[in-house]
């Protein structure tokens, strides 16, 4: 499921103000041309940063037309590695993307995009020879996927029409793994579309450290079912078919497999007699006979790493942990496997908390790194070298995050970010130097370059323009508050009031959520788009709770939800709204709740449950039904809905339609591939049978981001709706 934060930045971008009479606040006005053709209030950034092997050096991409190197310490150009300019033959252009291999001697190229899904895509892939200054395309049957260097530089692996390819640079050769891809049937090394949105990865397979061997997922999705959309634009719209497992329904049968490079041996990994489950990753050991294969049951509640012999195929348990809800953390960073061989560092939630810990390659549990009442929030890196972790977490405060670095004995932890807010480190190959990028509620982001003690070296963007232009059209403070519902629970919020604020007038209430597993909207840092700010200005009472089942609050929190997804949710912005309603400046007959995916599902469950508090709801590409969703995500949090028939059931709004009263708008893009068009026809069929009004936006052949000029489009409705209801 999309994260809110997309949802945020698109609110940044294309914010309007509509046609409507100009606010007297005593500062500038805000305006769609300031926001989205002037960019008035976009914050500058520093982005496409690439460490070189020294940890000295940094290349950037110029506008897709070069690639030029920089040192860090000083900032200064040192060289033009590559410009298209050097291509006599004019091959391309401009580039989207490129990849050093490992020694740096050759650049793999990236061109001609086609988007698949939200990760995936095709294009075409060129390499280039530095020294020889030649180039070389990868292959000429058509645009391919996820192209991967060898460790040693020597090959190219790649996936078309679903199957996996391997080229030898020096020969030109071209070596087809598979022969069995086929669309909508099987997959051979890039995943299926449930694995790729919800497990959030897109290439299925992997290197050996030894460039010998390529491990690779088979997915056979012959018996998922088929999901149709419709793409429009033609005399005869067409359909758009992919396999899409709904909850409840049949999954991909999914294997590994790991072929040896010269022959044409291909050995199945043995991950066990149940084929109803899911394999999220697989890695590399620093053995390259040695491959760690994730298994997780269907459940989502027992996970296994198994330890897989390369040439044999046999495999055995050598880490595995079980949870009484569900296990979260099944990305990359879950395992990393220290450079001695002889050690793995897990994340884990074993505390209640996410914390990272040591075991032997025995599987033995050696030492906890991290520990406390507070979570890990992302894994950085290892130094193996000096044998320190470094991460972020939630330590301070679970609105902040600060990055730290720890030995991994668990001993001599420092803190590097000394100032409170949100903090993200990017750091150079041999954590020699990280750029940190620093913002809070009211700050822009502040962009800085430090060395591995923290120390600042220089100041790379501090987004004075920015910080002048807010003061110049009255960016109210974001305001945090903290409440007790009647239950007991504590949540946290913020509120962004009028620049003229009176606390002796009446405001409407216009409340932003998003609420779902493990995300936080109410954070401390710069990520409330003028939007919001443009309604503050219009008279309105911003506010945004976190509700009960989101993030860096430990485990109990988060999955307080289980079996029961919008049930408590609900209930906690049901409170938020009274909560709110009750204080003097607040008119509670005019309350306001607006959300897009996830926050589009809790918006229809408010407008229905909660229609005796809230009078106006905007929901966008809506979850309607939880029978509708995929198996992974849902699942996880529901079990499935032949197990759980009530939790699914007594909390999908299209069940709740008889309740709502107030005025109610819901948008979808028609080619939405991930919460698809379907939850919000059926639900506006249960509308028009309930007699109930309601206003549909619907934008032809835009996914779950409605992008563009239809972006503008909606939002200035989206403005219009609120300004003539609320």
């Amino acid at each position: 499921m999309y994260r809110y934060l997309f949802f945020i930045a698109v609110l940044a971008v294309f914010s309007l103000s509509g046609s409507h009479a100009p606010v007297r606040t005593g500062y500038r006005e805000i305006t769609l041309d300031h926001i989205y053709r002037e960019g008035t209030f976009s914050a500058r950034t520093i982005s496409g940063v690439r460490s070189m092997n020294d940890g000295i050096h940094y290349t950037t991409m110029e506008r897709g037309r070069e690639i030029r190197k920089f040192r860090y310490d000083t900032g200064e150009s040192v060289e033009t590695v590559f410009s298209t300019r050097d291509l006599p033959g004019r091959e391309f252009q401009t580039f989207d993307n490129y990849e050093f291999s490992d020694n740096e001697k050759l650049i793999l190229f990236t061109t001609a995009r086609e988007q698949i899904y939200r990760h995936s895509y095709r294009a075409d892939f060129y390499i280039w020879d530095i020294d020889k200054k030649n180039l070389t395309r990868l292959s000429r049957k058509g645009k391919q996927q996820l192209a991967t260097f060898s460790p040693n530089g020597s090959k190219v692996a790649f996936v078309f029409e679903n199957n996996l390819y391997y080229k030898d640079i020096e020969s030109g050769r071209e070596e087809q793994v598979t022969h069995d891809g086929k669309m909508n049937e099987i997959i051979n090394g890039a995943p299926d579309w449930v694995y790729e949105e919800e497990f959030s990865f897109n290439k299925a397979f992997e290197w050996s450290p030894d460039s010998r061997r390529l491990a690779y997922y088979r997915f056979d999705e012959s018996h998922v079912r088929m999901f149709n959309m419709t793409i429009y634009g033609d005399l005869y719209p067409h359909w758009y078919q992919f396999k899409y497992p709904k909850a409840g329904e049949e999954n991909s049968l999914v294997s590994i497999h790991v072929f040896e490079l010269g022959t044409t041996n291909v050995v199945t990994m043995d991950t066990g007699s149940e084929t109803d489950q899911y394999i999220p990753r697989i890695k590399w050991t620093r053995d390259p006979g040695k491959l760690a294969i994730y298994r997780l049951n269907r459940l989502q509640n027992h996970i296994e790493v198994l330890l897989a012999d390369a040439f044999t195929g046999r495999s055995a348990v050598l880490w595995e942990e079980k949870n009484k809800y569900f296990i979260r953390e099944t990305s990359d960073d879950m395992i990393t496997f220290l450079e001695d061989g002889e050690h793995f560092l897990v994340m884990s939630e074993r505390s209640g908390w996410m914390h990272f810990y040591i075991y032997d390659m025995n599987g033995r549990f050696r030492n906890p790194v991290t520990a406390g009442q507070w979570e890990v929030d992302r894994f950085i890196g290892v130094d193996h070298e000096s044998r320190r972790l470094y991460y972020s977490s939630s330590e301070t405060s679970p609105l902040q995050r600060n990055v730290y670095s720890t030995g991994l004995n668990g001993r001599d932890k420092k803190r590097l970010t000394p100032r409170d807010g949100t903090n993200s480190a990017v750091f150079s190959e041999g954590f020699r130097y990280y750029i940190n990028y620093h913002s809070d509620a009211n700050t822009p982001p502040h962009i800085t370059l430090h060395d591995a003690e923290g120390s600042l070296i220089r100041v790379l963007e501090d987004n004075s323009g920015l910080k002048e232009a807010i003061k110049e059209f009255g960016f109210s403070e974001k305001e945090f508050f903290t409440f007790t519902t009647t239950e007991g629970v504590e949540l946290n919020g913020y509120m962004i009031k009028p620049p003229d604020f009176d606390k002796n007038k009446k405001y409407p209430l216009f409340m932003f959520v998003y609420g779902g597993p493990g995300h936080q909207a109410v954070r401390d840092s710069w990520s409330t788009g003028p939007w919001f700010h443009m309604l503050a200005q219009h008279g309105y009472v911003i506010a945004c709770v976190d509700n009960r089942g989101t993030g860096g609050r430990g485990e109990e929190f988060m999955k307080s939800t289980y079996l029961q997804l919008g049930k408590y949710e609900t209930i906690d912005q049901i409170e938020a709204a009274k909560y709110l309603g009750a204080k003097n400046y607040i008119d509670d007959r005019r309350t306001g709740i607006f959300g897009w995916s996830y926050g589009g599902y809790m918006a229809g469950l408010c407008m229905t449950k909660g229609a005796d508090v809230f009078t106006l709801g905007i929901s966008g590409a809506p979850v309607t039904n939880w029978r509708f969703y995929d198996t992974i995500y849902t699942e996880r949090y529901m079990r499935t809905p032949q197990e759980n028939p009530e939790g699914y059931d007594d909390n999908s709004p299209i069940n709740h339609v008889e309740k709502l009263r107030g005025k109610f708008m819901i948008i979808h893009g028609t080619a939405d591939d991930n919460v698809h068009m379907q939850n919000t026809i059926e639900m506006v069929d249960r509308l028009i049978e309930e007699e109930k009004h309601f206003e549909l936006l619907l934008y032809p052949n835009h996914s779950h981001g409605i992008r563009g000029r239809a972006a503008q489009h909606m939002y200035t409705r989206i403005t219009d709706f609120i300004l003539e209801n609320l």
